[in-house]
């Protein structure tokens, strides 16, 4: 069997899913092509894209995730508030923001610390939480990045939930030409 393409992550309510993709669409009246949005059902916050995965690594790595999961209690996040990175002048990816406590840092660092003991290299950026609704192609014209960074001042997005998180995932992604599929493989409870 090959390889599987994987992440791990935290699934998010499906009524919070429809809010993101309200404001997609919002964003997508008012941008270029030039944007590909992610499919609502497909946004989730990543804790650790693993990349490949042997299928013989699969219970190596449920064992992993299911004993840090176990070290970490339950906890709560708020998701609001629109940005891109680098930033809303140069949008590259256009997110919703998440703020949470330490203790979710506490948990992907857990995560990434022994994921990295199996062979899967630590992150190189700094833990960042946030909900990405699309990425900018890097053909995007100047007139179509500045269409963009209007759009991102022109929506407001204020708090649109409080989640309480209990369960990290490991998913599948295939790719396919009409975007990502994501299959769940393995849901870790939360101590």
């Amino acid at each position: 069997m090959t390889a599987i393409r994987a992440f791990i992550a935290i699934e998010l309510p499906q009524a919070l899913q429809a809010q993101l993709g309200q404001i997609i669409a919002q964003l997508q009246q008012r941008t270029s092509r030039a944007v590909r949005w992610v499919s609502p059902q497909n946004i989730h916050l990543t804790l650790k894209f693993l990349g490949n995965v042997s299928p013989a690594n699969l219970n190596s790595l449920t064992g992993v995730l299911g004993t840090e999961a176990k070290r970490h209690k339950s906890l709560q996040i708020t998701v609001g508030g629109l940005g891109a990175f680098p930033n809303r002048l140069r949008p590259r990816v256009v997110w919703v923001g998440v703020a949470a406590p330490p203790t979710l840092t506490e948990l992907q660092h857990g995560v990434d610390r022994e994921t990295s003991r199996l062979g899967y290299p630590n992150e190189d950026r700094e833990f960042s939480p946030h909900l990405t609704l699309g990425r900018v192609s890097q053909h995007a014209t100047p007139q179509e990045v500045k269409s963009i960074a209007e759009a991102l001042s022109a929506v407001q997005v204020g708090e649109l939930a409080v989640v309480t998180v209990q369960h990290i995932q490991l998913f599948r992604s295939d790719l396919q030409p009409g975007g990502a599929i994501y299959t769940p493989l393995f849901k870790a409870a939360l101590g």
